[in-house]
């Protein structure tokens, strides 16, 4: 269970606005989670709390396919995303470090700004506690939803490796 304030955003939202290019040398999520969303809200790092959640319309995280955007995001402390949609690259990135994303128009065009939502993964169920409303994105399938637990796709891995018979011989033609 996710539950967090919302940090609302708009459409196209790209990965330099996540953060800026110039950060691309930093490796730890931390020092970039500092400087998240600051090209469009230079206060953003100093409102966000841990388990905060942001909210953004359509197409986040477009541009350019840099995977420390989603560092960033996580760096700061946000547990999740809410939007419209992603663009497949972004998303791609946020799942393979355990970001959890969801598509959800209605519940981006019934939120506010500072909101507080209260999210179940499993269920795909998102829930505007300051409105009393009720939103259902897409579920996660089981794999997804492991993956995440694990912490992503690396530590995921390192799981089914280390599992009795979890190294499968590779598929020969």
């Amino acid at each position: 269970m996710i539950r967090g304030r919302v940090h609302k955003f708009g459409d196209h939202i790209d990965t330099d606005a996540i953060i800026p290019a110039g950060f691309s040398h930093v490796s730890d999520p931390v020092e970039l989670g500092r400087h998240c969303m600051e090209n469009i809200d230079p206060a953003f790092f100093s409102r966000v709390s841990p388990g905060d959640i942001i909210m953004a319309g359509s197409n986040f995280g477009c541009g350019s396919s840099r995977e420390f955007a989603p560092w960033a995001i996580q760096g700061a402390g946000i547990s999740c995303v809410i939007a419209k949609s992603f663009a497949r690259i972004f998303f791609r990135n946020a799942i393979n470090i355990a970001l959890p994303l969801l598509t959800c128009p209605a519940a981006v065009g019934g939120t506010e700004e500072k909101d507080i939502l209260e999210i179940d993964l499993t269920l795909g169920e998102i829930r505007n506690l300051t409105r009393n409303t009720i939103f259902t994105a897409l579920p996660y399938p089981e794999f997804i939803r492991e993956l995440i637990s694990a912490g992503g796709l690396l530590e995921y891995a390192r799981r089914i490796l280390s599992q009795p018979g979890g190294a499968k011989e590779p598929i020969r033609k």
